[in-house]
């Protein structure tokens, strides 16, 4: 019997998205992309674009549904990393549909198989949250100082892209709780979140970088002031 494509395969939960990534596996592409992760996690092989084809009629049935956390925890407990990528394009598209409660889930998703490409969606998806409920805020500050370098991350920049609706004095203190460090997933952090609000704010970030300047990292630096 001739294996379903992606185009025809019917996705309806964790189960049937593995088996027809399993189909279309691709160990050469996997190993490459393995490589490229610093072999922290193993791969089928299929790249992005593919993977969102593969999702778009799931995706598109589900949006009038609550939240599948059972779909996100099946995909993140799988060893290949096309599950988490399924998992953080599901949780993207039902972003609207996420509030508070579902903070507790999320930091379950942050300190487990961390690594840049899964925080750098769950910043933004927390950001989301964060932005209509901004109680949170205390709980981001908190995450600031933790020793999970990962949530601290999050916190950093968990508010990009927002422009005017920057909380500056959230900003300036989470930050402030991370100079100073060596790690680089930090001091990187903190360069993206100035350089971003520096497209609204140049004064402001100008400011903090004049305050803190003796504190920050060369690479906080060079980041924050590349549209200076």
């Amino acid at each position: 019997m001739k294996k379903p494509t992606m185009a025809t395969q019917n996705i309806t939960d964790a189960q049937t998205l593995y088996a027809a990534l399993s189909a279309r596996a691709a160990p050469e592409e996997a190993q490459h992309m393995a490589a490229y992760m610093k072999n922290r996690f193993s791969f089928f092989g299929i790249r992005k674009p593919e993977l969102n084809r593969l999702l778009k009629p799931f995706l598109k049935a589900t949006r009038c549904r609550p939240v599948d956390w059972g779909f996100v925890e099946a995909c993140w407990q799988a060893e290949e990393r096309e599950m988490q990528y399924a998992a953080l394009l599901y949780l993207q598209a039902r972003k609207s549909a996420l509030h508070a409660k579902d903070l507790p889930a999320l930091h379950r998703l942050i300190t487990h198989k961390s690594w840049w490409d899964s925080i750098d969606v769950l910043d933004r998806i927390v950001g989301d949250i964060a932005l209509r409920h901004p109680h949170l805020n205390a709980t981001l500050l908190d995450w600031s100082t933790d020793d999970n370098f990962w949530l601290r991350r999050i916190a950093i920049d968990h508010q990009l892209l927002r422009k005017e609706r920057t909380d500056t004095a959230l900003l300036a203190q989470i930050l402030i709780n991370n100079l100073g460090q060596k790690e680089f997933f930090i001091n990187k952090a903190i360069g993206w979140a100035l350089r971003d609000y520096s497209k609204t704010n140049p004064e402001w970030v100008r400011q903090f970088i004049a305050t803190h300047r003796d504190r920050m990292a060369q690479l906080s630096l060079r980041e924050a002031q590349k549209y200076l």
